[in-house]
């Protein structure tokens, strides 16, 4: 029985992490990226406590309208400044923080499930 879901063309794929870098459907990323279902762009982020919501435009520009951020931290979960995490939440944005890997894999399920998601990653 196959049991790995179907990914339509075109969807961005998180491969693999690690050493600074990622690889998204066939493409070495060095450093951290904002990653939505069609489109991945580098990041200039590099601290969970420097976030701001214009270093995440792409994210808030998305079309269809994102509902579901995860923000992968690094090694291990942070928490995100309030007052980024109430401003996303006004525009219908839910935030969930946690360590880079965990949002890796979260990001691929629920792009795979067709869910209005998207990532930024800082990397591990």
């Amino acid at each position: 029985m196959e049991i790995t879901p179907l990914i339509p063309e075109g969807r961005q794929v998180i491969e693999s992490y690690g050493d600074g870098r990622f690889r998204v459907s066939g493409v070495q990323i060095e450093g951290a990226l904002l990653i939505l279902p069609t489109a991945t762009y580098p990041w200039p982020a590099s601290h969970v406590s420097s976030l701001t919501l214009e270093s995440l435009t792409p994210i808030l520009g998305a079309d269809p309208p994102v509902e579901i951020l995860l923000v992968g931290c690094g090694p291990r979960l942070l928490p995100l400044p309030p007052a980024l995490k109430a401003a996303l939440r006004e525009r219908g944005i839910g935030a969930d923080p946690m360590g880079t890997g965990a949002a890796c894999r979260t990001y691929n399920v629920l792009m795979a499930e067709g869910r209005r998601v998207a990532a930024a990653l800082l990397p591990v």
